[in-house]
């Protein structure tokens, strides 16, 4: 289960309306204890990928490595990533599956002509062979207000 404030689900929302028709994406902060796995704020991140933005998002190691800083300066962990399917459902592609790691979160927020639309997260199986669904829990979180 991911716990996402109202207020960072929003957020993640409309960086996928500003990039739109291209992909967003972006980090996600926060805690994961034996109460639930919970974002607490985002590392908006910059599309790196030149060749084909519109159905791919790619980051950088140093992108990598900025997410994790911008944790530990907060006392969080990197949970996982997001980023927006323009045009496609939001569901893992097999570009995703391919380029995901166990463990991480990865939020997905689909943007059908630039209004965002359904909003998923999935969590890749160890054995890297498919992505399980993760219920997101988009309520307001505590010290993140509605």
């Amino acid at each position: 289960m991911l716990l996402l404030a109202r207020k960072l689900e929003q957020e993640i929302r409309d960086h996928g309306a500003k990039d739109y028709p291209n992909e967003c994406c972006g980090a996600m902060l926060g805690t994961d204890d034996a109460e639930g796995r919970e974002v607490r704020a985002l590392f908006p991140l910059i599309n790196r990928r030149d060749d084909s933005p519109r159905n791919r998002f790619s980051i950088t190691p140093e992108d990598f490595r900025a997410a994790e800083r911008a944790a530990a300066e907060r006392g969080l962990d990197l949970l996982g990533w997001y980023h927006s399917h323009p045009d496609h459902p939001a569901r893992p592609s097999e570009f995703d599956r391919e380029h995901a790691w166990p463990w991480y979160s990865y939020v997905i927020v689909s943007v059908d002509g630039g209004v965002p639309k359904d909003l998923t997260s999935w969590q890749l199986e160890d054995d890297r062979s498919k992505f399980q669904p993760e219920v997101v829990v988009a309520e307001g979180v505590a010290g993140q207000g509605d």
